[in-house]
């Protein structure tokens, strides 16, 4: 592809920093960048006409985890490193809503719920034992007691079908991801960031000056330092990073008349989530029930999972409610062995801030000032 001088000279010329992916991460990478040194020229470059992994193809839930997850990961990683991520999530998301604020973000706290089936009864008293526990570490992050407490009278409310427990998190809420980017790129835009659409970096090259960035559309570009904000893409960049692509698959109803849902709903583990959106419900997850398929950079939908979706909608959601589904959609997140985020140098010139575990809109805009930091010491 040929450029004229002038594209060249404006866009492609002494650019301080590139970041590669534009999502919750990059953008806020790159705000962090201009609002500590806005004479700094950053570049945002991504593949897609619009982000491409989860950052707006997610859930919106802006959370911390529910009891059974925590308990899940307290059996796997250490006190401090369990409280010490839920900290970070509920900072990140303190600075999202700064940043932003709530009203653009469309942020609410309804509270959120863990649902338990009668076949789950020795999980949930186990979860309810740990309450006291876990509400004691929560206050000194959030700093209000009895964040989770018993909510089985919501039931009915809720009109769920085959739901025998519920446990309430008085501290969770709900955005719409569409308007957080949306607004996370037009804020970038104003304090000068270029933000280039359709166009992949295939490899990154650090000579120890300067980075060289190649392109699917035969344009390399030069920068001083580079930060890699790809997620669950990050390996097709940094082959050695222990991370994993995990597809999300999700679908929302038509509206409904009468929708008794209001909040954000974890199910099995958070493997299964919901959540109204107005008077829709938007469901997603299942994933668990074939793991090693969905780990996979491939945009797609699979029957297995959609069935499933589709029988706890009709039978634990809203049972008895005439629904139509209007959209399915499915989107890529970064796993790995550990729930911990990857923020680190790669090379001299070249840093990444990836693995957010399904995270992304709690923890993204930490994780994006974090990798930013990063970069102001490489250049």
């Amino acid at each position: 592809m040929q450029f004229s001088f002038w594209e060249q000279d404006t866009y492609f010329s002494n650019i301080d920093v590139l970041v590669v992916g534009s999502g919750i991460v990059g953008l806020n990478a790159a705000l962090h960048l201009k609002t500590t040194q806005p004479k700094l020229k950053v570049m945002v470059v991504e593949r897609g006409l619009l982000p491409t992994g989860a950052s707006s193809k997610n859930a919106g839930f802006a959370c911390f985890g529910s009891p059974t997850e925590l308990l899940e990961d307290l059996a796997h990683h250490t006190e401090d490193e369990v409280f010490s991520l839920v900290e970070r999530r509920w900072k990140g998301l303190q600075r999202l809503r700064k940043n932003l604020g709530d009203i653009t973000i469309d942020y609410n706290r309804w509270g959120g719920y863990e649902l338990f089936e009668p076949a789950q009864q020795e999980l949930y008293e186990q979860s309810i034992a740990q309450l006291p526990y876990l509400n004691q570490h929560l206050q000194t992050i959030v700093g209000e007691p009895n964040i989770y407490r018993t909510a089985d009278e919501k039931i009915n409310t809720f009109g769920f079908g085959g739901i025998s427990h519920l446990i309430e998190s008085t501290a969770e809420g709900q955005i719409d991801t569409g308007k957080m980017i949306l607004a996370l790129t037009q804020k970038v835009q104003l304090l000068g960031v270029i933000i280039l659409n359709n166009l992949e970096v295939l490899q990154l090259h650090d000579d120890g000056q300067t980075i060289v960035a190649a392109t699917d559309k035969g344009v390399n570009l030069k920068a001083r330092a580079a930060l890699v904000a790809t997620n669950g893409f990050a390996r097709q960049l940094l082959p050695d990073l222990p991370v994993v692509p995990a597809r999300a698959q999700v679908l929302i109803t038509k509206p409904i008349v009468g929708l008794k849902l209001k909040g954000t709903f974890h199910f099995d583990k958070g493997y299964y989530y919901f959540r109204n959106i107005g008077n829709r419900v938007l469901f997603g997850g299942a994933r668990n029930l074939d793991s090693k398929t969905e780990e996979t950079t491939e945009f797609a939908l699979t029957d297995l999972i959609q069935n499933r979706l589709d029988e706890l909608l009709q039978q634990v959601i809203i049972p008895d409610t005439a629904y139509e589904v209007e959209q399915r959609w499915s989107g890529i997140m970064g796993m790995g062995p550990a729930k911990t985020t990857i923020v680190q140098p790669i090379s001299k010139r070249i840093s990444c801030s990836v693995r957010l575990s399904g995270m992304g809109i709690a923890i993204g805009s930490l994780v994006g000032e974090e990798g930013a930091e990063l970069v102001l010491q490489q250049i």
